[in-house]
């Protein structure tokens, strides 16, 4: 299965990124105020960074702009059998929850809670993913679509995670407009996750930083529409279990840590630059 990739130059994040850090993730410490809970004071500066993010332009309804920065333009679709059909993509949202864990100068410091899907669904089984899912008309934004999803499948309270910024939208293989939403847990302990059986198997967190690095992980090349790129994997073990994080996943957790840790990855991510008309069959998918 194939989920989409940013389109921008991994390399011109630190430089085009609208987000002004006054010290990087790891010095957070010393600028942090010291008091009796030293994590939630870092979680305080952080959520005050990430407060100014303002996604890049071209987020716009027009089918022949560009969604962000980050995905595909909704409008890189193919063109359908019935050409009089407008491409307007159904929305969705996925909560990126970070929490402080080891905090032990090991870089892991900052995790994110991830599920795996149950295998028992009609898409996407057994992947692992991101909380969410889509909008639903009573919602009034995103955020709210990404924490009312949090707590039907995994059992997180909205009380408990504070929202902080929402990044650019994501397009999916089978073109949803995901909006990926971060919200901080300041308090793990007060999270017992419960997963709905029914939508999720396993509940488990992840450094963030790890979706930086060059380990654990491979890519597979691509191509579509004449354009080459790459799909990233990465391959990661805790608690005795094994897990795969890929895709559309992987892809918004690249760009949360560049974002979070502003520095690109430490790989090339060789993304796709194109554009077509809006058009699209609402039965297409991409390969």
């Amino acid at each position: 299965m194939l989920f989409l990739l940013r389109r921008i130059s991994s390399l011109s994040i630190a430089t085009t990124s609208p987000l002004s850090y006054s010290a990087p993730l790891s010095r957070l410490n010393n600028m942090a105020s010291i008091n009796n809970n030293g994590s939630s004071s870092r979680l305080s500066v952080l959520a005050q960074q990430l407060r100014l993010y303002k996604p890049p332009p071209g987020d716009a309804e027009d089918d022949d702009e560009v969604v962000s920065q980050v995905g595909f333009a909704e409008s890189a679709t193919p063109v359908g059998n019935r050409p009089s059909e407008r491409f307007r993509p159904k929305r969705a949202a996925v909560l990126i929850c970070l929490f402080e864990g080891n905090n032990d100068g090991s870089g892991e410091d900052l995790r994110v809670i991830l599920t795996k899907r149950s295998s028992t669904l009609s898409t996407h089984s057994g992947e692992v993913s991101l909380p969410g899912g889509k909008a639903e008309e009573d919602d009034t934004d995103d955020a709210y679509t990404a924490t009312r999803e949090a707590k039907e499948e995994i059992g997180l309270n909205p009380s408990l995670v504070n929202v902080v910024a929402v990044l650019e939208p994501f397009l999916s293989k089978h073109l949803l407009r995901v909006i990926p939403v971060i919200g901080i847990l300041s308090d793990r302990s007060a999270f017992n996750p419960t997963p709905n059986v029914d939508e999720v198997d396993d509940v488990f967190d992840a450094p963030l930083e790890m979706f930086l690095k060059d380990e654990n992980r491979r890519s597979e090349e691509r191509e579509w529409m004449g354009d080459t790129y790459l799909i990233h994997y990465f391959d990661y073990k805790i608690n005795g279990k094994s897990y795969l994080i890929w895709g559309l996943t992987a892809g918004i957790l690249i760009r949360a840590a560049s974002i979070v840790y502003k520095r690109p990855p430490a790989f090339i991510e060789q993304n796709p630059k194109f554009k077509v008309p809006g058009i699209a069959n609402k039965d297409t998918t991409m390969p």
